[in-house]
């Protein structure tokens, strides 16, 4: 990755404070530029992703599930199809579609018709180069109702396969041992619920400068 495209995130990373549960009482909406943590709750782990490829399937670098709060490598901002699709500081519909770039990667959230290593359900991968992949890094926020709110559990459908990002448990050995297998999974079930933890939310602004931290 270019270093100098690769400097703000490691900046914005440096001015996050350390893990926080802490909570506003109206926290609002996930908001477009936003950067956070997905929590599986059903597994209580964050998605996850690193330098380490997969062995086997399509050889990407891998998604796990980590249950460490204050990992750097659990970061994902909030990005449209487009930029243009998902102005810094909107809030995410729901049934929007997104991208979740890895933040110190700078890979796209995806998913293939490869079987996963663990479960042989749907491989999913992190993909692209400084946040460009390609249409299989696009999913639909599903909430119940009109904006993707930050308190509530939310699923992640894909938008080329169908399938849902999921955890159900199968843990990895060297060189990531107990970290959890990420896949997808076709059915809706408690095991592909997300909820956003730590991040910088952006507040819807005029003023792109203003952001709540978390």
């Amino acid at each position: 990755m270019r270093g100098g495209r690769r400097l703000f995130p490691l900046l914005l990373l440096a001015l996050l404070p350390g893990p926080c549960h802490c909570r506003e009482s109206a926290p609002g909406a996930v908001t477009c530029g936003s950067v956070l943590k997905l929590l599986n709750p059903r597994h209580s782990v964050r998605l996850h992703s690193h330098e380490v490829k997969y062995g086997s399937g399509s050889g990407q670098q891998s998604v796990t599930g980590v249950e460490a709060s204050d990992d750097a490598n659990s970061y994902w901002r909030i990005r449209g199809k487009s930029d243009s699709s998902c102005q810094r500081g909107t809030p995410v519909k729901c049934g929007q579609a997104i991208r979740l770039t890895h933040v110190n990667t700078g890979k796209n959230l995806h998913t293939h018709h490869f079987p996963s290593p663990l479960s042989n359900n749907q491989e999913v991968s992190a993909f692209g180069d400084d946040g460009e992949g390609d249409d299989l890094d696009f999913w639909i926020v599903q909430c119940s109702g009109t904006y993707w709110e930050r308190e509530d559990a939310v699923r992640f459908k894909h938008v080329g396969t169908e399938v849902f990002l999921s955890i159900t448990g199968e843990q990895y050995g060297h060189p990531i041992r107990g970290q959890r297998e990420v896949h997808g999974m076709s059915a809706a079930n408690h095991h592909n619920y997300w909820k956003a933890m730590e991040g910088v939310f952006i507040k819807p602004s005029l003023d792109p400068a203003k952001h709540d931290e978390l």
